[in-house]
């Protein structure tokens, strides 16, 4: 494999992508228009509700002695239903997996609480002799509903707790704190579709490859390119190469767009550059993909139907289309959302092992997609 075709192979795809009107829009312009749109549609909204089954850390550090009011509540959360309770030891833990996501809110239970509770049973009417004190509460600043459907919840848990299963309008000894995030900032609707975004955008880049080959082989160019000296895996390497630059141009337009909207990453510049790594993952995916649509097709036209096999599923199931976790793991484009959602909305470390994995789970998959892809082009494609 010399370097010089390969270059030479890379510059011949970047300048068609600039030429071509529907490659241009495809590649650069439909980011830009994308990340506007849904800024100026979605910019000013907050959080809203949804019907979603939500995991809770709790951490009891209640030193009263009377463990029974604390059993109470735990199980009033799960009575919920909507509720999950993770029980921790120790707060730090319970911060450590917020900010990965693992959990979605962390309900603290003071050291008085039981005698606290004890207080209000004993002297219902004399609030002057109650114990007062505050229930410690933080929730998630990756989800926008998290913030709107968690703290009413508990606040039910809680007085139901206290009035044995009646709803009680009385004032309490306890009051549920005011809930702290992640990081303090105001997000809007928009804000949590950022992450997504990016994904959305290199998603298409799917159909940008299984087009430009098909359409090579359809014009007769691969078969002149099989002629010269210049070998498959050349041709293959620089088509992937090109994709690459055209993924991080896209990045770059997501996230100046984005950030003119309003959006404003809770990340460092490392954290920012570390995205735009686990994007380009994303790429190499769908070059893969690309790759394997046009090796199944004869022409363009069919090269872009078919490669909505491989969109659709990514778009609706790993972007900013809340769906079954569990069916989402199914698409790269998933793990890319989540890594990004914890890498500029929770502030989440570089080092956080959910972004590691979801990195390598990216990362592995975009390399055997891209090796099943030059396999398959080289067996069926090549014209």
């Amino acid at each position: 494999m010399k370097l010089q075709r390969v270059r030479s192979l890379a510059v011949k795809d970047l300048k068609r992508v600039v030429r071509e009107p529907a490659n241009l829009f495809m590649a650069i312009l439909f980011p830009m228009i994308l990340t506007v749109a849904f800024g100026a549609a979605f910019g000013g909204i907050g959080s809203g509700g949804g019907d979603f089954s939500y995991t809770v850390g709790l951490v009891d550090l209640d030193a009263s002695g009377n463990h029974a009011w604390a059993e109470a509540f735990r199980d009033g959360i799960w009575d919920t239903g909507a509720l999950v309770v993770a029980e921790y030891d120790d707060n730090e833990t319970a911060h450590d997996d917020l900010l990965q996501g693992t959990i979605d809110a962390i309900v603290v239970l003071p050291v008085d609480f039981g005698d606290s509770i004890d207080s209000f049973i004993q002297h219902p009417n004399d609030p002057g002799l109650w114990v007062n004190t505050t229930i410690g509460l933080a929730v998630d600043q990756g989800s926008m509903l998290v913030g709107a459907a968690v703290p009413p919840m508990i606040t039910q848990v809680l007085a139901l707790t206290i009035s044995e299963g009646q709803a009680m309008t009385l004032s309490l000894p306890l009051e549920i704190g005011a809930p702290t995030k992640v990081a303090s900032s105001h997000l809007t609707q928009f804000d949590y579709m950022v992450p997504g975004l990016f994904a959305f955008a290199a998603i298409f880049l799917t159909m940008n490859v299984a087009q430009a080959f098909a359409t090579e082989r359809e014009q007769g160019i691969l078969r002149r390119i099989n002629l010269t000296p210049t070998s498959p895996s050349e041709v293959i390497v620089s088509g992937v190469l090109s994709n690459l630059v055209v993924g991080a141009v896209q990045v770059a337009i997501v996230y100046g767009a984005s950030s003119l909207m309003g959006f404003r990453a809770q990340a460092s510049v490392l954290g920012i550059a570390y995205a735009l790594i686990i994007v380009l993952f994303l790429v190499l995916c769908n070059v893969g993909f690309g790759l394997i649509t046009a090796s199944l097709v004869k022409s363009s036209g069919a090269a872009t139907g078919l490669s909505f096999v491989f969109i659709l599923p990514q778009m609706f199931l790993g972007t900013f289309v809340p769906v079954s976790p569990a069916m989402a793991r199914f698409v790269p484009s998933y793990y890319v959302t989540d890594a990004l959602t914890s890498l500029f909305l929770r502030g989440a470390p570089l080092s956080s092992p959910v972004i590691l994995n979801h990195l390598t789970v990216v990362a592995a998959v975009g390399v055997l997609t891209v090796a099943v892809g030059i396999v398959v082009f080289q067996r069926f494609g090549r014209g």
